[in-house]
């Protein structure tokens, strides 16, 4: 959630002047965001919000205002975040509130207008403490604001803890400052959405509905057909290019691209991938940090593991199992294969049951397959070794030296047929 909010941030602001203050679990959610280039803040001892902007008092203090954003409000837009931005500003406010209007606006506090179609903010109102007729009051305060650091800083002390959570609200600031003579607005966003955070499971799945779907949206805006958007999973950083069709219950997360023209069957996952132009992917693939080139076909219930690179018009088939392996152009392994350390070149068919042995027990070993080798069934290729360019090697046979170019290689025990043993076992028994 957090990162969306921090997304969402860097939008308006440089990396450099956006702060996180941390507390609970502070070292896992400054792991997480780091890469993120932001600033970090420690609250050591939570006490509320308006603690928080306290123990941020040292770093804001070279800023003439600061904008408020809620970290488990991860729908927050950037456009929205600037019109806070702006509307504080022009405002020549001490404090701006974010508000928006909701059909239940129950748990959440009431903000009180000084009059109707009035600017600023007389007051706001906490569910436990309104009144009847204040219920009522569709407009909530939804947590984001927009401070004058000289104003916030100069009055923050006289927040008060006298309350049943022994906290520092920071939405009491709005009291202290109209006290103060300060401003205090509120600017209405028009999506009451945006403002909305993730406070049980429920609430966090239906903020993930509504993200994904509109990420749907603005996928199948740009030309991408998806079956039944609501089954599928799709992380906000995939790229994905007109043409394309998604079938339901796919799940395209991280940073996976993917190109026009390409077909995703039901089923499969694929995380921080790249695929190629009209690339056929059937049902059941695990794809993952993988690369596909352009026309080739994986599946159905193909994994791909990390470092694989299958190349154009390939086909990886039915419970092949890839790792740190390249497939040229037109190569083919359609079955029950594992090619783990494997250099395939162009034009290579793996017969179905074909294991490259990559580990020997303490070091991983490299197989190599020459352009156009032809690999019998039920081969194991024990690394390191080569097999050459137009080689053949036989049905199950185990290979453990380098095989040369257009030779052809059998490494299995003699067959052996015994007659009539069968019938002579059959007169033991009786």
């Amino acid at each position: 959630m957090l990162e969306h909010v921090i997304r969402a941030a860097l939008r308006i602001f440089s990396a450099k002047d956006v702060y996180a203050i941390i507390g609970h679990e502070a070292e896992r959610v400054r792991a997480a965001m780091e890469p993120m280039g932001i600033n970090f803040v420690l609250q050591a001892e939570q006490r509320g919000t308006g603690h928080a902007l306290m123990v941020a008092k040292n770093a804001l203090a070279g800023y003439g205002h600061v904008i408020v954003l809620s970290g488990d409000a991860p729908m927050i837009t950037p456009e929205t975040i600037g019109n806070l931005l702006h509307f504080h500003i022009d405002q020549q406010a001490s404090m701006t509130l974010l508000s928006a209007d909701l059909e239940s606006p129950t748990g959440y506090g009431r903000v009180i207008r000084k009059n109707a179609g009035s600017d600023e903010v007389k007051a706001i109102v906490e569910e436990k403490s309104a009144t009847v007729a204040q219920k009522k009051i569709r407009e909530i305060n939804s947590g984001f604001y927009g401070f004058a650091v000289k104003d916030l800083y100069a009055h923050i002390e006289k927040l008060s803890t006298a309350n049943a959570h022994g906290e520092y609200y920071l939405t009491d600031m709005a009291e202290v400052l109209r006290k103060a003579k300060g401003r205090v607005v509120a600017w209405k966003t028009a999506d009451a959405r945006e403002v909305l955070g993730g406070n049980t499971r429920a609430e966090l799945a239906d903020i993930d509905h509504f993200m994904r779907m509109a990420k749907c949206r603005q996928l199948m805006a740009d030309g991408v057909t998806i079956f039944y958007p609501a089954t599928c999973v799709i992380d906000p950083d995939v790229e994905i290019a007109a043409d394309t069709v998604i079938e339901p219950y796919v799940q395209l997360l991280g940073k996976t691209r993917i190109g026009g023209g390409c077909r995703v069957r039901s089923y499969s996952i694929i995380r921080d991938a790249e695929i190629g132009e009209g690339v056929n992917i059937l049902p059941g693939c695990v794809i993952d940090d993988a690369r596909v080139s352009r026309a080739a076909i994986v599946g159905p219930y193909s994994r791909l593991r990390p470092g694989s690179d299958i190349g154009e018009g390939a086909h990886v088939g039915n419970f092949v199992e890839t790792k740190k392996a390249r497939l040229g152009k037109g190569s083919k392994a359609n079955h029950l294969t594992y090619l783990g350390d494997a250099e395939i070149g162009e034009g290579v068919n793996v017969g179905a049951g074909t294991i490259t042995c990559n580990y020997d027990g303490v070091h991983k070993h490299k197989t190599v397959i020459e352009d156009g080798a032809f690999i019998g069934s039920d081969s194991t290729l024990v690394a390191p070794v080569r097999v050459g360019k137009g080689a053949y090697v036989g049905a199950a046979s185990c290979i453990t030296e380098d095989v040369p170019e257009d030779a052809l290689a059998v490494g299995r025990g003699r067959q052996v047929v015994k007659q009539g043993w069968v019938r002579e076992r059959r007169k033991q028994r009786k």
